[in-house]
């Protein structure tokens, strides 16, 4: 799990603040694809593929959080179809984290320092095939004071953004 949150702070990092351990050489953009875009995490022990996207719509409105929703693939871990999420401030671990699509709902079960994973690869598929056929999907987290927060994604592109992903980390 530390390698994952790592990786992930460390985009977070790269992506918000000049001074970043990530190098811009290693993480590249590959694409963007309406509302999502690729990127390729390149270093020496590994590389990282993913799709991202940021929220189209956040609840409450007139605060700012550096939300993000992504899909990842690990080849060296052998890890592919990761779902992870930021929602830009440390989770209250009284409450659930979850995403809704449709009829469709969905647990988030692990969140460390800022980010939430599923822990079932067959639910994280089963939720990529929902991303691939809806046009929105909400993720609903709770900070550290219970205050609850709703963060609205297009899934505009993510079929194509998933796809390249895969690709650039098979």
């Amino acid at each position: 799990m530390s390698l994952i949150k790592n990786i992930f702070i460390h985009i977070f990092l790269l992506f918000f603040f000049s001074n970043t351990i990530v190098h811009s050489e290693d993480l590249k953009k590959i694409g963007k694809f309406k509302d999502w875009e690729v990127m390729v995490l390149n270093n020496d022990s590994e590389k990282v593929c993913f799709a991202q996207t940021k929220p189209v719509l956040q609840s409450p409105k007139g605060q700012t959080r550096e939300a993000r929703l992504f899909v990842s693939f690990r080849p060296k871990d052998k890890i592919v179809d990761e779902i992870s999420t930021t929602s830009g401030y440390e989770y209250n671990t009284q409450n659930s984290i979850r995403a809704k699509s449709g009829k469709n709902k969905y647990k988030f079960d692990i969140s460390q320092e800022g980010f939430a994973w599923i822990a079932d690869n067959k639910i994280e598929k089963k939720m990529i095939r929902t991303m691939k056929k809806g046009s929105r999907i909400m993720v609903t987290g709770f900070n550290k004071s219970g205050s609850q927060t709703i963060d609205h994604y297009s899934l505009l592109g993510f079929t194509k953004a998933y796809n390249s992903a895969k690709k650039n980390c098979t």
